[in-house]
């Protein structure tokens, strides 16, 4: 196999070929969050089968295609099904896209998900503005050896979301009336929701909301050094003294009702970038 720098080129090669620009930023949609997609013009749509290396998305509700064109006024490529840990991918793969683009150009990442709300003064289909995180994955995706041209052996984490871009994002949600929080993120590998009190470990050592995802590319994209805005949507309340069965329809349902606030803050903090 060639070597990750390599793989990354031939990536970036297949997709200049089919378009050719460099992006101001890479965006990333969680479950249920594909149709912000459909607001990108000029869109060049790469399914993922056609980029060297790139895995295959196997989660519901990720369509597997990489849709390139212009959101907010710019450039910027877009993924609209991503990775996941419990899907059976090394957190290198599930990172690899992060990589692909930062070498096209993009400056910063835009990264959403769809999570589980253990902070009781929230609610359903309420967003979240990721300010830090917790990785319970076991596993991290910088392991093994660094390739300096990538990134440095041990970068920075304490400012990993970037705080100009939280500002702003706070701002565009005030100016459109959004209700928007402020919170922390946990990571857990799934594919299993959790116990009553694995809901009670999560919310006693920090953590506001939680989910599978977003963590792996975020720790990547700060070796990289893009800039990172996190934007989580509580598709379900897990509070352990008042817990039901989650159902999937219901939050992907939850999710593609809350898209609508997400499009907006996606696309204004876009067009200030």
């Amino acid at each position: 196999m060639p070597a990750l720098y390599d793989q990354i080129q031939e990536a970036v090669s297949a997709i200049r070929a089919r378009w050719p620009h460099a992006p101001a930023a890479g965006v990333i949609l969680g479950t249920g969050l594909g149709k912000l997609a459909e607001d990108i013009t000029e869109q060049t749509v790469i399914p993922y089968a056609d980029i060297p290396h790139f895995p295959r998305s196997t989660a519901p509700s990720h369509k597997g295609q990489l849709v390139c064109g212009v959101l907010g006024g710019k450039r910027v490529v877009v993924m609209e099904g991503r990775f996941h840990f419990y899907e059976g991918y090394t957190l290198q793969q599930v990172t690899f896209p992060v990589r692909v683009m930062k070498a096209l150009g993009a400056g910063a990442l835009v990264v959403s998900n769809a999570c589980g709300g253990m902070n009781p003064q929230w609610n359903k289909g309420d967003l979240m503005l990721i300010e830090d995180h917790i990785n319970l994955l076991g596993d991290n995706p910088l392991i093994g050896p660094n390739d300096d041209r990538l990134g440095d052996r041990f970068p920075d984490m304490c400012n990993c979301y970037d705080r100009e871009l939280l500002k702003l994002g706070r701002r565009v949600a005030l100016e459109e009336q959004i209700v928007c929080h402020q919170g922390v993120f946990v990571v857990v590998s799934g594919p299993n929701l959790e116990t009553r009190a694995e809901y009670r470990f999560l919310r006693t050592i920090g953590a506001d909301v939680v989910g599978m995802s977003t963590v792996p590319e975020v720790i990547v994209a700060v070796h990289s050094k893009l800039r990172v805005l996190g934007i989580s949507v509580i598709t379900d309340q897990c509070l352990p003294d008042a817990l039901e069965p989650a159902s999937l329809p219901a939050i992907i349902a939850t999710a593609n009702e809350a898209e609508k606030k997400l499009r907006v803050l996606v696309r204004r903090v876009l067009a200030e970038l």
